[in-house]
């Protein structure tokens, strides 16, 4: 819900749940916070298989580190997140097409 387009589940090392990010954890679990590891356990969300990511030196991963080793699905991505958006919600134009405007009708 915080990530819309989260490839991987994380397990949370200090209670061994899965959650898509750390805002899921700390509305979960508000009884502990998440505790940082070295080594991570992930679920990728395409084959759902796990596997386990050593993080303790990012700056060495290659494009290769970037990808589930079972499915090659890159997890790796810019997180989206959700935006607000306000519009009006109407029935669907098929059935009842009022809310539609004719744009050859002259004003």
């Amino acid at each position: 819900k915080h990530v819309l387009n989260a490839q991987v589940s994380i397990r949370a090392p200090c209670c061994r749940q899965w959650f898509d990010c750390a805002q899921c954890h700390a509305e979960a679990r508000p009884d502990h916070k998440l505790r940082r590891a070295t080594e991570l356990t992930m679920l990728c969300k395409a084959c759902k298989r796990a596997f386990r990511k050593d993080t303790a030196r990012p700056e060495e991963w290659e494009d290769a580190d970037e990808h589930c080793p079972h499915c090659d699905n890159k997890y790796v991505i810019e997180a989206k997140t959700p935006q607000a958006f306000v519009g009006v919600e109407a029935d669907d134009p098929r059935k009842d097409n009022r809310m539609i405007k004719d744009e050859r009708v002259r004003q």
